[in-house]
């Protein structure tokens, strides 16, 4: 069914309405609890029980907070941060966007390649990254290339372009594009604690070094919660994975 030219405009009448009365229905949900505020954090790695020691402690420190912590997808990966609709990312550095302050270093990680049980990969204990352009990888949308070539080369280094040929938007899709030989793909290695599947194995890439991922928030944002969380990240170190 589509709206009229009248129904949109009333849907668009009607939006900063319903808007207001959430939030104001989310400010009385949050007031009977004794929470007075909240901050919602996106995570470009997977929530797993290490990262549990900075929650906790942010919200030892910061009882009246409500901490959300949700996972990121690959998409247009600044655009929930820009529009308002998250506060702060957990994100693989470089991250340059005059837009956005980088905070603390949360967290390094080193690579693997996902590939199918029956790839010829899996014959060697590593990979190296000059073979990777000999099969498809994914890609997602509206990606800044320095931030994805950082993740991904866009070449090897004798200059074979590394070929991305689907669209993925999340990490559960780029595991069924792989399990179907559709693609292989590079993942950070902690997802090997997350997923166990025996239709697919991972490899190291040494070549491709370590992933530093930090906190970023919008600069004009930046407040007493954002640092307090930041904070809370120094205090305890970076994590190693």
């Amino acid at each position: 069914m589509c709206l009229t030219e009248v129904g949109r405009q009333f849907r668009d009448d009607l939006q900063p309405v319903y808007t207001g009365l959430h939030d104001s229905l989310e400010r009385a949900r949050l007031a009977a609890r004794g929470i007075t505020s909240q901050l919602r954090v996106s995570t470009m790695p997977f929530n797993l029980p290490d990262l549990h020691p900075y929650w906790k402690a942010f919200r030892v420190r910061n009882p009246q907070c409500e901490l959300q912590i949700r996972l990121e997808t690959f998409n247009d990966v600044f655009g929930r941060l820009r529009s308002g609709a998250t506060d702060v990312l957990v994100v693989w550095l470089p991250v340059e966007e005059p837009d956005l302050t980088v905070g603390p270093t949360f967290c390094t990680d080193s690579r693997v390649l996902g590939v199918p049980a029956n790839h010829r990969f899996t014959q060697w204990d590593s990979v190296p990254l000059e073979l990777l352009a000999e099969f498809p990888h994914a890609t997602a949308l509206d990606l800044p290339d320095y931030w994805e070539d950082s993740y991904l080369p866009f070449h090897t280094p004798r200059g074979r372009t590394i070929e991305r040929i689907k669209p993925a938007d999340n990490s559960d899709e780029l595991v069924s594009l792989i399990s179907m030989g559709e693609i292989i793909h590079t993942f950070p290695s902690h997802v090997t604690r997350y997923w166990g599947m025996s239709h697919i194995r991972w490899l190291p890439v040494p070549e491709m070094g370590t992933l530093t991922f930090a906190l970023v928030w919008r600069t004009e944002a930046e407040n007493d919660l954002i640092r307090a969380l930041a904070d809370t990240v120094r205090d305890l170190g970076v994590l190693h994975f």
